[in-house]
């Protein structure tokens, strides 16, 4: 279909000129397999976000497999741990938690903020790992929780894919809260490297280990130290490590060429958020008008950074009709997320459900449409008068 407001404008901001540098990258580049401007990325990326480290994959799927990989590796847990996560989450977030062989746990959320109940994890019982989502840009009080999680010796991991750039109330960026923080840059995120993730960190063990799992368990992009330090344990050398496979891993390894992409994104990406929060309040002005929908909550945000716009109707009636009427005027629209990710078939199959009044709710109630920094004036006022 051809959208009168598509999800996203295009695969990058400024896009033209990001291919036209590309190609002339590419056909000048010798090795397009992962090399140093991978590295390069991850230094600025750490850089950007004030982490000490950051370890780029292919995917945010595959950063999210890597962590959990990687606290397996590192026997900070082990399989049948129980693992809690935020209800409204994207799939990709829940399966390495089935795959790997810990107990899921979902956890219920805040309809104003579509984030998780902070006291909820009070009453969390027999829970090593704490998996939250800071959906759609939002973000629960993450200085709360990681409290709680200390004192519960609980381990905090954020899925930050939705919340690049957000800043919460204590001048921090969403993200930087947990042990490790995983992100993403698929075509539809705040920027993108086409296909692509990153972890941060700033414990160095776990910085090492996240490059051993997402290439094969080899040591070689390790430190000289870490190398040294597994051929004296493994009574191996310098000819034969570079073959030996140390850990259970994969092979998650990105390309210069997304990296490439990723570091152009960068220099742009201030502007980026800028124009998306500008973008995001002018039409929250309008969805403040009516009176059948929820208001929203940035309680806990300073500086908010939308992935896109959620929607949330009093009345699943009020929520169809709605719905009807964004996309008779061909606006591109999705469900909230994969809305209550306890419905969906991979996970019934195996589970039984969970109350979740609140996740439920929203999985009913809710759709969200696309933001993105070159929305044009004629699209914007269209998604205005919708709402009235």
């Amino acid at each position: 279909m051809n959208y009168s407001v598509p999800l996203m404008q295009n695969a990058f901001f400024d896009e033209k000129q990001t291919k036209i540098k590309l190609s002339k990258f590419i056909i000048n580049k010798k090795r397009l397999s992962m090399d140093t401007y991978c590295i390069k990325f991850e230094e600025r990326f750490a850089k950007f976000h004030n982490s000490k480290y950051a370890v780029f994959f292919n995917s945010g799927s595959s950063s999210n497999l890597a962590i959990l990989q990687t606290l397996i590796n590192l026997k900070k847990v082990k399989v049948g741990d129980g693992i809690a996560f935020s209800s409204l989450t994207w799939a990709t977030n829940v399966m390495p938690i089935i795959q790997l062989g810990f107990k899921p746990i979902p956890i219920d959320i805040n309809k104003e903020n579509l984030n998780i109940k902070e006291d909820v994890i009070y009453n969390l019982k027999n829970c090593k790992v704490l998996f939250v989502t800071n959906a759609l840009g939002f973000c629960s009080d993450l200085e709360i929780i990681k409290k709680i999680c200390k004192k519960k010796k609980i381990i905090l991991l954020e899925d930050n894919a939705e919340a690049l750039g957000t800043i919460n109330t204590k001048n921090k960026l969403t993200g930087s809260y947990g042990e490790m923080s995983s992100f993403s840059f698929f075509v539809a995120h705040h920027m993108s490297t086409i296909e692509g993730g990153m972890v941060i960190t700033n414990d160095f063990k776990q910085y090492e280990m996240l490059k051993m799992v997402r290439s094969n368990g080899w040591d070689r992009q390790l430190s000289l130290k870490t190398q040294k330090s597994l051929q004296k344990k493994y009574n191996t050398d310098t000819f034969y490590s570079k073959y030996t496979f140390y850990s259970l891993a994969y092979n998650l390894r990105p390309t210069e060429i997304n990296a490439f992409v990723g570091l152009e994104q960068l220099k742009k990406l201030k502007k980026n958020l800028l124009l998306r929060n500008k973008i995001f309040f002018k039409i929250y002005k309008s969805y403040l008008k009516n009176q059948n929908l929820v208001s929203l909550s940035f309680r806990k945000i300073k500086f908010f950074s939308p992935f896109s716009f959620p929607v949330i109707c009093k009345t699943k009636v009020y929520k169809d009709k709605l719905l009807k009427k964004f996309i008779k005027k061909k606006v591109e629209c999705r469900p909230m997320i994969a809305g209550n990710i306890t419905f969906q078939p991979f996970y019934k199959n195996i589970y039984n459900k969970k109350n979740l009044p609140n996740c439920e709710f929203v999985h009913k109630n809710g759709f969200y449409f696309g933001i993105h920094p070159e929305m044009t004036n004629k699209q914007i006022n269209l998604l205005k008068k919708l709402f009235l």
